[in-house]
């Protein structure tokens, strides 16, 4: 079966259930390889033997304002926006874009001077969307049409199980 691709415009809110954080503005960026989201604090720490990675989302910008802490990280190098390369923490979360659960990787940087706090890349975007720069929030849109049309469905639905038949007209005098 054929997968489907959908038109994703140049910049979109996308829900991230993992973290706690719903219809998060995201830019997409199709010269980046991975996607990026920005985190206000990132540290390593060891309980015996395990190594874990806590993080920070950006409370001011809506996210949940609690640390996360994860065993399942990496490290990378990535080229930053400026052309420098540095090395970067990677965790793995589902995010929700129209409608679809996509499972995939985000390095944790530092986008404090950016508009958007989430970035999305190539490998998010590869063989699932093709990025039309003249639109915006097409996956938005298209998560509140499908909660109107549920809901609108939902209404007539409980309209129809309420009918009550109304009384014959006394045709008797």
């Amino acid at each position: 079966m054929k997968k489907r691709i959908d038109t994703i415009g140049a910049v979109d809110l996308i829900d991230l259930p993992e973290l706690g954080w719903n219809q998060v503005p995201v830019r997409v960026d199709t010269g980046a390889a991975t996607s990026a989201i920005h985190c206000a604090s990132v540290k390593i720490y060891k309980e015996g033997n395990d190594t874990y990675l806590q993080f920070q989302l950006d409370s001011k910008r809506g996210a949940p304002k609690r640390s996360f802490i994860s065993r399942d990280f990496k490290e990378t190098w990535v080229r930053n926006t400026s052309g420098i390369t540095e090395k970067r923490f990677v965790i793995k979360t589902q995010v929700v874009v129209f409608g679809r659960k996509i499972r995939t990787e985000f390095t944790l940087a530092n986008r404090k001077k950016m508009n958007y706090p989430i970035l999305l890349g190539r490998k998010l975007l590869k063989d699932r969307f093709i990025v039309d720069v003249s639109r915006k929030d097409l996956s938005f849109q298209y998560q509140q049409d499908k909660k109107n049309k549920a809901h609108t469905s939902n209404q007539n639905t409980f309209a129809h199980q309420c009918e009550v038949p109304l009384p014959s007209p006394n045709t008797s005098s």
